[in-house]
């Protein structure tokens, strides 16, 4: 680092974050709960703007009850162990968010869900594809990490939970998965190995599936991390209606050829479902990427106005 560089990083550091930054944390925690995203369990945390060096995300609390600048804890990127050596234990699986950290220098907020709409895609065989154009936000294919391939003997549990550096250093790689593994449609399946591609500011695939856990989604910024979980729940809930509708479909073409005494013996002729090309996928996102503000607006006021959520940074500024 030169010099230069390094007296501003020490001139960042030097100042705290911002009331504004915590508070926007606050609220997102509360939007995904609002949003069924996460409930009891699930999290996300910001980047320190000032020392990219640690990570801010709340103690071990329900996401709805996140209330307070207190509530929330500084963590280190390099080992994900608390700024404060006197912190309550916090989230077990908080490896998740240090490690994303560590690898992808762009990446400013990490999500975890256990979303239910989710699930079905990270244990079936089917993948979670755009099927409108809000879901390109999510990425035009969704890799899955398959914790199985990850563990080490050294591992004592195998609770599919994230809880150390190796864990969720194969989890990270797979938001950007290495050449060979990225063709064709094989992405979209297991990965094998933490493996050797080239360091990049931002994963080329944002959103991650977890087999039989959930998922996790990165974003330049709080807001656009919040948008990818909330858009990619609502598109794994079209698709899988999609996906029974057109299910019943071809069962129809099924019996009405069978009805009709057809004697082909060749499969009977059947549809798919129209998904978002890659193109298709990356151009919707580069389009609503400039709008990102709409919803946040509507979710914060959203939140605001349930009577559940308390936010006490907001109130302060309202005195």
């Amino acid at each position: 680092m030169s010099g230069d560089a390094t007296r501003s990083a020490l001139l960042r550091a030097s100042k705290p974050p911002t009331k504004e930054l915590f508070s926007t944390l606050i609220t997102a925690n509360h939007i995904l709960h609002y949003h069924n995203v996460v409930d009891a369990f699930g999290h996300i945390s910001v980047r320190n703007p000032q020392n990219p060096q640690t990570f801010f995300i709340s103690k071990n609390l329900a996401p709805a009850l996140v209330s307070k600048r207190e509530d929330l804890e500084e963590y280190y990127v390099s080992d994900a162990s608390p700024v404060n050596p006197d912190a309550p234990q916090g989230y077990a699986e908080r490896f998740i968010h240090s490690e994303i950290y560590k690898r992808y220098k762009g990446v400013n907020s990490v999500i975890h869900s256990h979303a239910e709409a989710v699930l079905p895609f990270s244990i079936s065989s089917i993948p979670l594809r755009p099927v409108f154009h809000m879901g390109g936000i999510m990425g035009a294919q969704v890799p899955i990490y398959d914790i199985a391939l990850h563990y080490k003997n050294s591992d004592n549990s195998h609770s599919m939970l994230v809880t150390n550096e190796h864990l969720g250093a194969g989890l990270a790689a797979g938001f950007h998965p290495s050449t060979t593994m990225s063709k064709g449609v094989q992405m979209v399946k297991n990965y094998l190995t933490s493996s050797t591609s080239p360091p990049v500011d931002f994963p080329s695939h944002p959103t991650v599936l977890m087999r039989g856990h959930g998922f996790s989604a990165v974003g330049g910024s709080i807001e656009e991390a919040v948008n990818r979980a909330v858009y990619t729940c609502t598109n794994a809930r079209v698709q899988t209606t999609a996906l029974m509708m057109q299910g019943g479909f071809n069962l129809g073409l099924v019996a009405e050829r069978f009805g009709a005494g057809e004697k082909e013996t060749g499969p009977a002729k059947h549809e798919d479902i129209k998904y978002l090309s890659d193109r298709e996928a990356k151009d919707a996102w580069t389009a609503i990427s400039g709008h990102a503000d709409r919803p946040w607006g509507l979710w914060c006021a959203e939140v605001e106005n349930s009577g559940l959520y308390q936010n006490d940074l907001e109130a302060e500024d309202d005195e």
